[in-house]
């Protein structure tokens, strides 16, 4: 059977714990540098503590060092993947190939999606140069993800939900050569999110002011059967910069769609970690941050709808009954000159809703709520508690627990013995487990019924029998290491461009190693980055399909090639690929 995995993002270790209460397999989070988030950092000591917390459940715990690394960074980025393989974390997530060159210990390497997988050639070689599992880009469909899944042995992880890069990842570089901020340091200015400007090469305005390249969230929660059928293992979950509800939200609303996948398959799938987790509230994913929804190009090489064009900020929860509403709740809508708006909700009279401030909504707009006030009450509680079954048996010589990971332990019975005034029932004792890890799911009593035994010694006992089987799990816990590389593995290419982000001589030299003759550097190892004519940013969205205006279906347009964007002082000409359906910024 294959392991179903459900990959949880977590700021900090305390957003990771929760995750994993709620129902991740896995958490992924960043350590004090090099990874793609750099406000998600997090020191060594508190990867320890999650680490320590996350394999009591055989939940995992992988590290992000998944940024470019520059020759000078190279000594610290190595004592740090150190540090973390001494910390106990299962994977680093890894962008720049100079790691595999690196004095490290045998720590297993994930390919991050910033490596740009698209193709099963791509897939296979970093199968063979010894990566063990690998992120796929958002953008591939469901065939594509099959091709990927016949092509490798190993694992595939998909991101499922949240936030879309509307550039292939680890080919951005349109925020680094207009700010200085590289995508893939970390910094990422997100200009993907601005409002633009579209004109063609006479200056006639196409559109004005909209947020044309401002993806709108993902949410395959209605498709993950599909998903698993096409061969993914690992379903990852954006997000290490949101805070704790949302986790506790998106973790638990997948937790439940993957256990039933799980048990409409109980011979093709199985869960990857233990544990139950009682959850108090009814996941809704709509409640959370959400620029709308869309499956991005899973479905389709041609998706339409996929931006959300009037606004980057989140829509949250559609309300067509405005009594739901309460005082406290925050609305949003777009007013009569279409500019998203919002306000703080004082109450509902009628079919008026009366706000903090005064607010013109015009008749039939849709409202959002992007504060549910009651909900986050509820968010800001402890919402979740994950407890593993221990089956228990009682005999003359000592206490046998065995728990849902097989961890079976022994406790001799040296304890006071009396004869029994009436017959003894001690299920009570060995089923207070309090803030253990553990639930009692079957005892077994077989003392001859004469026989008392003090509930306090018994009570002992039972503390000691879960010290056991805690030190059993720690002791047993099944680590993996990183795989052989192939030394005869040869890359698909014998020249890199700047887009390939070598920017350190380790890298260079794995390069050179599996045949590759010409590299240029990455372009942030330039400053000032060269910009003109350079491809900054390569992506499957098309402007001119979303607009209705794709030439393969509608022809020549009404305007002149090439056409602009412009934000600000900033503009970039569009380049279009129609034969693969691409979309490229140029500086």
């Amino acid at each position: 059977m294959r392991q179903l995995e459900l990959l949880a993002p977590a700021g900090n270790k305390d957003i990771a714990i929760q995750a994993i209460l709620h129902g991740a397999d896995a958490v992924y989070m960043g350590a004090t540098s090099h990874g793609a988030r750099r406000k998600a950092a997090n020191s060594v000591d508190d990867i320890r503590r999650t680490v320590d917390f996350a394999h009591i459940f055989r939940a995992k715990v992988y590290v992000t060092v998944n940024t470019i690394i520059f020759e000078k960074e190279l000594k610290v980025a190595e004592r740090l993947i150190t540090d973390l393989y001494h910390a106990g974390v299962d994977a680093i997530i890894v962008q720049d190939m100079g790691i595999l060159r690196m004095d490290i210990p045998p720590i297993e390497l994930h390919a991050s999606t910033q490596c740009d997988i698209r193709t099963p050639e791509k897939a296979k070689f970093l199968q063979d140069v010894g990566f063990s599992q690998l992120v796929l880009p958002r953008e591939l469909t469901l065939e594509e993800i099959r091709k990927m899944s016949e092509s490798v042995t190993i694992p595939l992880e998909s991101f499922i939900h949240g936030a879309l890069c509307v550039s292939y990842s680890g080919r951005c570089h349109a925020s680094f050569a207009t700010c200085g901020r590289s995508a893939n340091r970390g910094e990422c200015a997100q200009l993907c999110r601005l409002p633009y400007t579209l004109t063609d090469s006479s200056g006639k305005i196409i559109t004005k002011d909209k947020h044309l390249l401002s993806l709108r969230d993902l949410n395959t929660s209605d498709i993950l059967p599909q998903l698993a059928d096409a061969g993914v293992s690992s379903f990852k979950i954006e997000g290490r910069l949101k805070e704790a509800s949302y986790v506790k939200n998106t973790v638990a609303s997948y937790r439940r769609v993957i256990d039933k996948l799980i048990s409409d398959n109980p011979e093709k799938y199985e869960r990857s970690s233990f544990g139950v987790s009682e959850i108090s509230f009814n996941p809704e994913l709509s409640k959370s941050f959400n620029r709308g929804f869309t499956h991005y190009f899973i479905n389709s090489r041609r998706p339409k709808n996929i931006i959300s064009p009037d606004t980057p900020k989140s829509l949250g929860e559609p309300i067509t009954d405005i009594s739901r509403l309460n005082s406290g709740d925050g609305i949003s809508f777009f007013d009569s000159n279409g500019t998203y708006t919002g306000a703080m909700v004082n109450g509902v009279q009628g079919n008026r809703i009366l706000t903090s401030k005064p607010v013109n909504i015009p008749r039939g707009a849709e409202i959002h709520r992007t504060f549910d006030r009651v909900w986050d009450k509820e968010m800001q509680r402890e919402t979740a508690v994950r407890k593993i079954g221990v089956n228990i048996t009682l005999d003359d010589g000592g206490v046998t627990a065995c728990d849902e990971k097989g961890c079976l332990i022994r406790i001799p019975l040296d304890c006071t013995r009396d004869i029994a005034k009436k017959k003894m029932d001690y299920s009570s004792i060995f089923s207070k487990l309090g803030n253990t890890p553990y639930r009692l799911l079957h005892f077994e009593s077989k003392l001859d019924s004469s026989v008392f035994i003090p509930a306090g010694e018994l009570t002992d006992v039972r503390r000691r029998a879960i010290v056991a089987l805690d030190q059993a799990n720690l002791s047993t816990y099944p680590y993996s290491y990183r795989r052989k590389e192939d030394m005869e593995a040869k890359y698909m290419t014998d020249r890199l461009d700047f887009r390939d982000n070598v920017a350190n001589s380790l890298a260079e030299k794995f390069y050179r190693e599996h045949g590759v003759k010409e590299m240029e550097h990455a372009i942030e190892t330039e400053v000032p980055a060269r910009r003109s004519g350079k491809r900054l940013m390569t992506t499957r969205h098309c402007i001119l399909r979303e607009l209705g205006l794709c030439k393969k279906e509608k022809g020549l347009g009404n305007y002149s090639e090439p056409l602009k964007l412009h934000t600000g002082k900033e503009s970039f000409n569009l380049e279009f690929n129609c034969r693969d359906c691409e979309m490229h910024l140029l500086g």
